[in-house]
């Protein structure tokens, strides 16, 4: 409407004044309600086809969206286990800090495996000091074979120097008696010592491994009973927070509630006809004005435009896709931020607003090398982005009246 109100003024506003005072026709009389398309032909025509064009003109290079939205985060206060709530420590839409506990699962299992190892470990200290009496004992048994074997050999080598004089005290049967019994004793100080070596390895490897390997375990038990108690990840609201002792929450199925994060809009995600996919770019000074912000203008500037467009988001999946599913075009997502700090910090968040991107050729203006007829072109761009500016004020002016009054709400 005022882009049209806009071009009558240079086309129809001018035809009727020619006829009126240079050809002398009256409005009422040549110039009727039956008889103004005829009279005004020339102007009717240009007004509507100024108007499209200038339409044209604003909402390509100075796109507008409607599809403004402040986006948020939410964390799902979800468990890593699932199992049955034992106990509940918050409510619904109750404002908790970081590390501050929600809830806590029924940990009978977790506990019994905790004390489980820490029993095994136990058992292996018990272990360790059986072993130093064993390798105590083996210390002993050593000393004794040595003995025997000592006393063995010393009674061989001496009935052996006996039999060497023509008497011979001794039969050969009681020598060789002697000789079998140091083999004999041998055989035991080897025994002795092998057992010790045995026992000092159980001692120095084996037993040791096994006390890492229970440690190892209760860590893991103790870690398992820890997620049986679910704290805030970040400071918030929680929100949809109904579970109750007794039911059961699956960390792949139920999760027991959201929590939404205390964050200030920094940033509104729009999303663009795709026709202005040429026109959007970084570093582009844009307008929005919020439904929770009325009569509002808050000047943003374009930090991000995705080179992707959701609408064309392929998954694998065991049907094959029509393409005629991808009929309706998706939007070109864009991020804002306001060009100063703290101007959207009292925004709720998932706020919806209206936004304007401006297309600015101040650059390109600058080149000496520039025709004449470019030039002009590009300043009328950047002029008609003035009206566009002037609808969203109209919007924002209009904003609470179609809200609250129009739309009944």
């Amino acid at each position: 409407m005022l882009e049209l109100f806009l071009c009558s003024i240079f086309t129809i506003l001018p035809d009727y004044l020619v006829r009126r005072y240079v050809q002398g026709k009256r409005f009422g009389r040549e110039i009727t309600l039956f008889s103004v398309w005829y009279e005004l032909r020339w102007g009717i025509t240009l007004c509507l086809i100024l108007t499209v064009s200038l339409i044209t003109a604003i909402f390509y290079y100075h796109p507008s969206t409607k599809s403004a939205t402040s986006v948020f985060r939410t964390v799902a206060v979800l468990p890593e286990i699932k199992g049955r709530v034992a106990e509940t420590f918050v409510e619904l839409n109750q404002r908790v800090e970081k590390g501050q506990p929600l809830l806590r699962l029924d940990s009978s299992e977790q506990q019994a495996d905790v004390e489980t190892a820490r029993r095994r470990i136990a058992e292996i200290e018990v272990d360790m000091v059986v072993a130093e009496s064993r390798l105590a004992e083996a210390d002993g048994r050593i000393i004794q074979a040595r003995g025997s074997l000592q006393q063995a050999l010393e009674e061989f080598e001496a009935r052996s120097q006996a039999n060497l004089s023509p008497a011979k005290p001794f039969s050969d049967r009681e020598v060789e008696r002697m000789r079998i019994r140091v083999d004999t004793e041998q055989g035991v100080l080897d025994s002795a010592l092998a057992s010790r070596e045995a026992t000092q390895s159980e001692i120095e490897f084996k037993l040791p491994a096994q006390k890492a390997s229970a440690e190892a375990a209760l860590k893991e038990a103790e870690i398992e009973l820890e997620k049986t108690l679910i704290v805030a990840g970040t400071a918030g609201v929680v929100q949809q927070f109904a579970v109750k002792p007794g039911d059961l929450v699956n960390p792949m199925l139920r999760p027991a509630g959201v929590l939404v994060p205390d964050l200030k809009v920094t940033r509104l995600l729009a999303g663009f006809g795709q026709i202005g996919a040429q026109v959007l770019k970084v570093r582009m000074i844009g307008e929005v004005t919020c439904i929770a912000k009325p009569w509002q203008i808050v000047p943003v500037v374009v930090t991000e435009v995705q080179d992707v467009i959701a609408a064309g988001q392929v998954r694998s999946t065991d049907t094959l896709l029509d393409v005629q599913n991808f009929a309706k075009p998706g939007s070109v997502t864009v991020i804002m931020q306001p060009l100063n700090p703290g101007q959207l910090d009292d925004l709720p968040q998932g706020g919806s607003c209206i936004a304007n991107a401006y297309t600015s050729n101040h650059e390109a203006l600058q080149d000496p090398e520039i025709g004449t007829l470019q030039r002009l072109g590009l300043h009328a761009i950047d002029t008609i982005g003035v009206i566009h500016a002037m609808i969203l004020r109209i919007q924002a002016l209009l904003l609470p009246v179609q809200t609250l009054v129009l739309g009944g709400h």
